[in-house]
């Protein structure tokens, strides 16, 4: 089924007697129960006032058809989205509609915020087929219950998106990228931390294969200052090397952002979130080959053998992981049973049929 307006989404919800997998670029690899409902056919921008920094667009809509459009502007949505099609060897196109549904949030995010922080307005189709609208078309509307947030992440299991609008932000200008090698995971952390708590603006703070990388964006003239005084501050640690190559940055930065280290491996690949604190210990103790941080070690990268539990290595350490690519355990870290208990009252209010992605988040 693939719905051309939100009035004819309205209608299947409406009329569906058994769960609904709920699709829309098919990148993401993960599969629920029930019929295939596709969001493909909701595309196109629906408002982009460049001036007003302000974005609209049906759920639907390519990805790169957003990207290219903000480019013209010289802008950029404030989170970076990953690309998760070379990590988990799928196809299609990724929609603007999955990267809310699924909260998607790159290497920017110590920085910019998530995805649902840039995100201002939704529009959606719940459980029983009614269209529901909150937030609005600019920043400045705050009125209602905050379903705009709640939304994001939840992978289409309270309701399938329609529409969603964004505050945007000017592009940067250039980027520069310090490298220092050869840091211990702990050394790493407080070398990420160093540099996350001066007031030189990080966009990222990353470390992978031995190399721990922090990132700045901006002006020139700002970014070529910055290094500098980053280079300084960071030489405690050793050798400070500065990549300022925009074009090389970027791509670096896009192969962290996309997991590129782990694309066309074998085993199964976590994605731990963690206080960066604790993750040179944690990452001692978890039997695996190979990781990798991002968000100053807030953020841990592990590729396992299929029949490690991560979750299991994890003991008492705080934090939860999620089974991106691999079989053999739950995707989605078990809840408390307090956080349990909320997530099925909101469940029943908003799909009290349990029909819309039935198996995903443990819905």
């Amino acid at each position: 089924m693939e719905p051309r307006t939100e009035e004819q989404l309205s209608e299947i919800i409406r009329d569906a007697k058994s769960p609904l997998r709920i699709v829309g670029g098919g990148t993401r690899g993960m599969a629920s129960e029930g019929e295939i409902l596709s969001t493909r056919a909701l595309t196109g921008i629906t408002l982009y006032d460049p001036g007003a920094l302000t974005l609209v667009a049906l759920a639907g809509t390519p990805f790169s058809e957003i990207d290219a459009a903000l480019k013209a502007e010289n802008q950029r949505l404030p989170f970076e989205p990953m690309d998760c099609r070379r990590l988990l060897g799928t196809d299609g196109v990724p929609t603007i509609g999955g990267v809310v549904a699924a909260n998607v949030s790159g290497p920017r995010r110590i920085q910019a915020g998530a995805c649902r922080d840039s995100l201002i307005g939704v529009r959606f189709v719940d459980g029983m087929g009614n269209i529901i609208k909150n937030g609005g078309r600019v920043m400045k509307n705050v009125t209602g219950y905050d379903l705009v947030k709640l939304m994001a992440g939840s992978y289409g299991t309270l309701g399938v998106l329609t529409e969603v609008s964004f505050k945007v932000l000017p592009d940067v200008e250039t980027s520069a990228c310090l490298v220092i090698n050869g840091l211990d995971h702990a050394t790493a952390v407080r070398a990420m931390a160093q540099a996350l708590g001066s007031p030189y603006e990080i966009t990222g703070a990353a470390y992978i294969d031995g190399e721990t990388l922090i990132r700045i964006e901006g002006f020139k003239n700002s970014v070529s200052y910055r290094a500098e005084k980053l280079r300084a501050l960071l030489g405690v640690f050793g050798g400070v090397l500065i990549q300022d190559d925009h074009l090389a940055v970027q791509s670096r930065w896009h192969g962290i952002r996309d997991v590129m280290r782990f694309a066309g491996t074998t085993g199964n690949v976590w994605r731990i979130s963690v206080k960066p604190t604790d993750a040179p210990e944690l990452i001692g103790r978890l039997p695996v080959p190979e990781v990798a941080m991002d968000w100053g070690g807030g953020l841990i990268w592990a590729l396992a053998d299929p029949d490690v539990d991560i979750r299991a290595a994890m003991g008492e350490t705080k934090g939860h992981a999620t089974l991106v690519r691999g079989e053999g355990f739950a995707r989605v870290h078990p809840e408390s049973a307090g956080v349990a208990m909320l997530a099925k009252g909101i469940k029943a209010k908003f799909d009290p049929r349990g029909i819309l992605n039935v198996g995903v988040m443990g819905a």
